[in-house]
């Protein structure tokens, strides 16, 4: 049968299905596939806040989006091309994102009366048969009764077979898109290369489902996407936890600290803890306390012990964190502490993301304690940047916030690693013995970074004391001396002030340097407002765009970059932080776009937003 090919340049599909249809491991192969061909890509999971929500419910819909394409992309796509629903309520969810004319793949199985009574259809309706698709191209698959015929001759039950539709998706998907699924056929032999029985029953599903869309007459058209035009290099796609966790170990053995993490288990920041445990070969120790303030204070030994401390939670985690912090403050010890934020307060929405925990880090604990705060913009940016944080908490005896989000951690994109020998040196210098004409030591005398000496527990000559009371100046006894404690808070904030010397300038993202408008941003947001700039850009607009990495301290230059232009837009996924800091500190009428509903601000909403802001200005 003649089959035509057509080109495409840029497609966003969206795996959608209840939480046990494997929706997430299918577009995180589909995802592998498409890096290992060079071709350009952003992911955004989507996960229910319920562990386990009733099967067939909205609340129980699991996501994934994937968009691919041959040019540059920062974000995964405002619309779908494409959608796969395995399930009514996954329909129901999804639909409103999904382009006029875009693809609906369907299991018919998931639209059977009980799924569309789970999903809250009124009775009698069934969107399949009641002419509200006929804007879409609606392809039907009866997915679980072909996935049972390609596994008659299999012994395993009907729920285990049942399990394996998502590869027969996944297989139409890859003839869909003209394919080789090698990369999944690997996957499956490494995961289930021990019960041969489970390899060989994905792996004859994820052929039927390729068979599938081969033999079947009414599928006409496969399509393709070019590899895209990057930066020569050896990539691999990684996620926002995946590539933290890397740039920890990339920290640790470029200052030959050994990696220490002590930290409790919380969504979206657990897989940190994941990762870090499966690289022991390289020195790092993974503790699992008992609750979060056992997690940092163990990393706070850690530190204190001359090894590289670190603590990972989320929000509610941080606020069970600050007194130890204080701690930490006061020991000025190296110490660092990610904070992958998720939509609050309280337990809030453990499971989607925000930028809600900025005052927090900056203010949030008791008395005078600053703390430098650096934050990751995308997946891979996490290496760079909390590596970045990593060299700063050393090198100035200080502990670090760094802050990522759930959008970053669970979302995907190509990574050029590094070479290890192009990694910036991280200066560790621990204090081995009394200095020349020093009679005694001084635990709090400071060099001109205001840096105390980092002086490892057992060395002889340098006994001393630490605690949370408050230090004697140079001698680190406990004072009570009203005076002494002015000048300790005064050397402490001037101690983060003096950071700024040793971080890069900020650079514009883009735009000139001078001009209407100004978008700040920080963090997740990034995507989105480089596509959006660009946009405006390419029509003529001027915008420029400046993205901020350290959050405290600012980059120098900073107040300059402002002054520049006569107009600042802060998009933020909170109720506005960033820009109560940014007001306060540079005396700006900054204006902010908030947007907290626990998803990513969109290209096509800011773009919007920022004409408005212009055609205001005119």
């Amino acid at each position: 049968m003649d089959r035509k090919e057509e080109i495409l340049q840029d497609v966003v599909i969206k795996f959608a299905g209840d939480s046990g249809d494997g929706m997430q491991l299918t577009g995180t192969q589909f995802t592998t596939n498409t890096a290992l061909l060079g071709i350009d890509l952003a992911t955004f999971p989507d996960f229910p806040a319920e562990i386990r929500a009733p099967q067939g419910t909205v609340p129980g819909v699991s996501g994934y989006q994937l968009r691919f394409s041959s040019d540059r992309v920062f974000t995964p796509g405002d619309e779908c091309d494409v959608l796969v629903a395995m399930n009514a309520a996954a329909l129901k969810t999804n639909l409103k994102s999904l382009k006029k004319g875009g693809k609906i793949i369907v299991n018919t199985d998931g639209f059977d009366a009980k799924n569309l009574r789970l999903a809250n259809y009124p009775d009698g309706v069934n969107p399949l048969e009641d002419g509200s698709l006929d804007n879409y191209e609606v392809i039907r698959m009866d997915v679980t009764k072909m996935t049972r015929e390609a596994l008659k001759d299999f012994t395993l039950g009907t729920k285990e077979k049942d399990r394996a539709k998502n590869m027969f998706v996944l297989g139409f998907l890859y003839w869909m898109y003209n394919r080789d699924m090698k990369s999944s056929s690997d996957f499956l032999t490494e995961k289930f290369g021990k019960k041969p029985e489970l390899l060989e029953s994905n792996l004859k599903v994820l052929q039927a489902g390729f068979n599938y869309g081969d033999t079947t007459e009414t599928f006409t058209t496969r399509y393709k996407v070019e590899k895209a035009k990057m930066a020569p290099g050896n990539y691999r796609s990684i996620m926002g936890n995946q590539s933290l966790a890397l740039g920890l170990v990339a920290a640790s053995q470029k200052s030959g600290l050994p990696l220490f993490l002590g930290t409790y288990p919380i969504t979206p920041a657990s897989d940190i803890l994941h990762e870090l445990s499966r690289h022991k070969t390289f020195g790092v120790r993974t503790f699992q306390a008992e609750d979060e303030i056992a997690g940092i204070t163990a990393a706070i030994g850690a530190a204190y012990g001359g090894s590289l401390g670190v603590t990972t939670t989320s929000g509610p985690g941080m606020a069970l964190k600050t007194e130890a912090m204080g701690l930490a403050v006061m020991l000025e010890i190296p110490l660092l502490i990610v904070n992958i934020q998720r939509g609050g307060p309280s337990t809030g929405l453990p499971t989607k993301t925000e930028q809600s925990d900025l005052l927090q880090a900056y203010y949030g604990r008791n008395g005078e304690c600053p703390m430098p705060v650096v934050a990751a913009s995308t997946p891979s940016d996490c290496f760079d940047a909390v590596y970045d944080a990593v060299r700063i908490a050393i090198e100035h005896m200080t502990p670090v916030i760094f802050l990522s989000d759930g959008y970053i951690a669970n979302g995907a994109e190509p990574w050029r690693f590094p070479q290890a020998a192009d990694l910036p040196a991280i200066s560790v210098k621990f204090k081995t013995g009394l200095d020349e004409g020093e009679e005694k030591f001084q635990p709090y005398q400071r060099d001109e970074k205001l840096v105390r000496p980092w002086a490892v527990p057992g060395t002889p000559g340098l006994e001393h004391r630490i605690g949370g009371l408050e230090k004697q100046n140079i001698t680190g006894n406990i004072s009570y001396d009203p005076d002494n404690h002015q000048l300790m808070v005064k050397l402490r904030q001037e101690k983060v002030d003096r950071i700024a010397q040793y971080i890069p300038e900020q650079q514009l993202d883009s735009g000139p340097e001078k001009g209407k408008l100004l978008v700040l941003g920080w963090g997740s947001t990034y995507g989105a407002i480089k596509s959006a700039v660009y946009e405006l850009q390419a029509e003529g607009y001027s915008v420029s765009h400046a993205h901020l990495r350290h959050l405290r301290p600012f980059p120098r230059n900073l107040g300059q970059i402002i002054s520049n232009f006569d107009h600042v837009l802060i998009p933020e996924i909170n109720n506005g932080q960033l820009i109560k800091i940014i007001r306060d500190q540079y005396l700006v009428d900054a204006k902010g776009y908030n947007k907290i509903m626990g998803v990513p601000i969109t290209k096509t909403e800011l773009v919007l937003a920022i004409k408005e802001m212009l055609g205001g200005m005119n």
